[in-house]
């Protein structure tokens, strides 16, 4: 393993630390929720996981010179977001999955009623945590944490996820064209990895035209890399790497990038898109290679 990649793993071993540590405090901090409802909560966000989403967020930050305590809250805020999501959509009305980072999903765990409101307790979570006053205290504007907060609603919301989930399940078992997967895939997974490099770059301070406007690129690039790799996975991975059922995309007969594009020309997007991803970082001013090792991250992922 060449050095850089060993430092970088290291670095982002650190920040899957931090971000750990940030979801045990908010945990820690809210003991009155109700026990059933906590268990559940706790039993999705602490399963494991990437911790991609924060680390985008922490990663965009620093490339333009930002301060990682100051991001860390809305870091954290995306992993529980995206651990919502999760949970919804292993839901057997969706998915219907049974396995979820090598466990048992929730609903398999705890029932489905208490997975749905557990999905319904983290996201209005997330939103707590983003308008928590101690953003300011970490130097944080109050503008632009309004501005995160709106970023954030719109990603998520009908606009974003929300909205890429009902296209995804308005089109299975349909024919469609590459168009139409990219409008899917941009809104149901790359809206929230862009919104997560773009809040990074708002609480790093980027402020001028060419910077925000290249962590757009990023963002948008690198979100639908990640659900082309994803899609790719579904076809190729194995179950135990991947901590989930494979095949479910082709069982349900969902509109995927293999199933329109085919596999070797889904690959090629792929790689074409990270590269596109790393070329547009050249006006950040602070420490870009972190984000580049992680589009590099998503194109090799086997998990």
């Amino acid at each position: 393993m060449k050095r850089t990649q060993i430092r970088m793993n290291s670095h982002f071993e650190e920040i899957r630390r931090q971000v750990d540590e940030e979801l045990n405090r908010i945990f820690s901090s809210r003991r009155e929720i109700p026990q059933n409802l906590r268990e559940s909560m706790s039993y999705s966000i602490f399963a494991g996981g990437k911790r991609l989403r924060p680390t985008l967020v922490v990663a965009a930050a620093e490339a333009v010179g930002g301060n990682r305590k100051a991001a860390m809250p809305t870091a954290a805020a995306f992993e529980i977001i995206h651990t919502y999501t999760l949970i919804h959509d292993d839901l057997p009305i969706m998915d219907n999955d049974d396995l979820r980072r090598g466990l048992p999903t929730n609903h398999r765990k705890f029932g489905e009623a208490a997975a749905l409101l557990a999905g319904d307790a983290l996201l209005t979570l997330a939103f707590e945590i983003l308008a928590e006053p101690i953003q300011a205290e970490a130097s944080v504007n109050p503008t632009v944490q309004v501005e995160i907060i709106r970023t954030v609603a719109a990603a998520v919301g009908a606009l974003g996820t929300v909205g890429g989930q009902a296209l995804d399940v308005e089109y299975e078992g349909r024919n469609g064209d590459l168009g139409a997967l990219e409008k899917i895939h941009s809104l149901k997974t790359g809206a929230m990895i862009a919104a997560a490099v773009g809040c990074g770059g708002l609480l790093g301070g980027a402020s001028s035209g060419p910077e925000r406007a290249a962590l757009a690129i990023y963002g948008k690039k690198v979100g639908l890399a990640f659900q082309i790799i994803d899609d790719i996975l579904d076809v190729t991975g194995e179950a135990e790497k991947l901590g989930k059922n494979i095949g479910v995309d082709v069982e349900k007969k969902k509109m995927t990038y293999p199933a329109v594009a085919g596999l070797e020309k889904s690959r090629k997007m792929g790689e074409e898109l990270v590269e596109q991803a790393a070329a547009a970082l050249h006006p950040l001013k602070g420490n870009s290679e972190p984000l580049k090792e992680l589009a590099r991250f998503i194109s090799k992922r086997t998990h």
